[in-house]
């Protein structure tokens, strides 16, 4: 079988069961596989652990599964842009495994890298580090963190091929590379879906070889923005041009 599906329930088909570990990958709203997201949540699948970067917000991202309670756990390390994860948090409802970001992109890169653990600074003496084991390099305290691997990511890149091969656009590459690698099974939704050879080898971030299954973004997908900044336009000045 190929690995280009007709939409996004065909695509996680037989992937999806209750109690797993999902990478998911955006940052933000800013590439985030909005369409998986929505199939996970069709498919009624209950009691996740979602590693991502933050939650979504109310009615958009992850958000849609925090709202029907389908996620038991988080692995974060922003989420608050979320009122619903907020409430459900302070209730006990969700538990949260907090990261700072940067140790949060590594133990996913390393768990995609094969290595079960890293020493960092970040977080030492603090709740980050409690319970986790800790050595000294030069002097210096650092605590120990371990690799993620998940039973599947999802991801949203700009391009791909039906190779599985995959191109990001700007800061919508984030996390998506790294959750690529690091998980049983990836399956990405792609912008723009070209035939095998029409990418340049040299702008491919993923190769093909994680990627097992695949969809298109329908015409006119809605990218969703999570907040918008504009400046504000001042008046010609007199005599000047338009």
């Amino acid at each position: 079988m190929g690995k280009v599906f007709p939409d996004a329930k065909a695509a996680l088909a037989g992937l999806l069961r209750d109690g797993m570990m999902i990478h998911s990958g955006g940052f933000g709203l800013c590439g985030i596989p909005s369409l998986l997201i929505e199939a996970i949540r069709d498919s009624g699948v209950r009691d996740l652990t979602i590693v991502s970067n933050n939650a979504g917000i109310d009615d958009a991202g992850l958000g849609l599964l925090l709202k029907t309670r389908q996620v038991r756990k988080m692995i974060s390390s922003y989420v608050g842009e979320n009122k619903t994860f907020a409430e459900q948090f302070l209730a006990g409802e969700l538990e949260i495994e907090f990261n700072p970001q940067g140790t949060l992109a590594e133990r996913i890169r390393a768990g995609g890298a094969g290595i079960p653990a890293f020493y960092t600074k970040t977080g030492v003496g603090t709740e980050v580090a409690k319970g986790k084991p800790t050595a000294e390099f030069d002097g210096e305290t650092y605590v120990q963190e371990r690799g993620i691997v998940a039973d599947l990511a999802i991801v949203h890149a700009y391009m791909g091929d039906a190779e599985g091969n995959l191109i990001y656009r700007k800061t919508a590459r984030n996390f998506n590379p790294m959750m690529a690698t690091a998980a049983k099974v990836t399956v990405a939704q792609v912008e723009h879906l070209v035939k095998p050879g029409e990418l340049d080898p040299d702008h491919i971030v993923t190769p093909g070889v994680y990627v097992k299954r695949m969809v298109q973004c329908p015409p006119g997908y809605e990218k969703r923005i999570e907040q918008r900044t504009v400046r504000r336009r001042e008046p010609a000045a007199a005599g000047g041009v338009a």
